[in-house]
């Protein structure tokens, strides 16, 4: 159901938000001392000649889409969440809940100074997302970007006839353009597949380790 915005209108004006396009940020009980072994273990499999994969990813590591299989009790507790948040958030169209026994592929990522995942989607699945076993320091310095980007699905068509207007009203001043998520460590994010993504250069000394999923319908038999 469409979102009716009421504050800072006269009475009679009723502002609905309408295709509204959800992305959730969450944070999974997932402890410090977890996220570090997690992390760990994403490094060591980077180390030990698994050889990355070239999709989106601008240098960088990026492991084939076999996480769940080496992904550890605390790669399988980030799984198990997201997977419960997208039972959570799917129904029908008249918004009844339904259950999903959803095919899951994820995988590990690794960015280092300079790397960069230029703007995509995921074709072939319902909602998709990422999680930050190590920020690598971002959210307590701005100088190290790595910004998740999300643009607007319309492209760049609402800002097309005056892009330095847009209308006073919340969430409307990004339009036509994106929209950046600082990661931080023991974040979630989940969003539909179809949202272009992407993610800003990271210049940190260190390594920022996130794993990305994605969650579609079986495959009929």
């Amino acid at each position: 159901m469409a979102k009716t915005t009421r504050s800072n209108q006269p009475p009679d004006i009723e502002v609905r938000s309408l295709f509204a396009t959800p992305l959730v940020v969450a944070r999974p009980p997932v402890s410090e001392d977890e996220n570090a072994h997690l992390a760990a273990a994403i490094l060591a499999h980077e180390r030990n000649g698994n050889a990355g994969v070239l999709h989106s990813n601008m240098m960088g590591w990026q492991s084939a889409d076999d996480f769940t299989a080496w992904a550890g009790a605390e790669g399988d507790k980030v799984i198990a969440f997201a997977r419960a948040l997208a039972d959570r958030l799917t129904g029908d169209r008249a918004g009844n809940r339904v259950q999903v026994d959803w095919f899951v592929n994820a995988w590990a990522n690794v960015n280092r100074a300079g790397h960069a995942n230029q703007l995509h989607a995921h074709p072939g699945a319902m909602w998709s997302g990422c999680y930050y076993a190590d920020a690598g320091g971002r959210a307590g310095d701005p100088a190290r970007g790595g910004e998740f980007e999300v643009m607007d699905p319309r492209g760049i068509t609402p800002a097309m006839y005056a892009p330095e207007l847009a209308p006073a009203l919340s969430g409307c001043q990004s339009m036509g353009s994106s929209e950046l998520i600082v990661p931080e460590t023991g974040m979630l994010l989940l969003f539909p597949a179809w949202l272009s993504h992407g993610v800003r250069p990271y210049r940190g000394n260190g390594a920022r380790v996130s794993v990305a999923f994605n969650f579609a319908l079986p495959a009929a038999s």
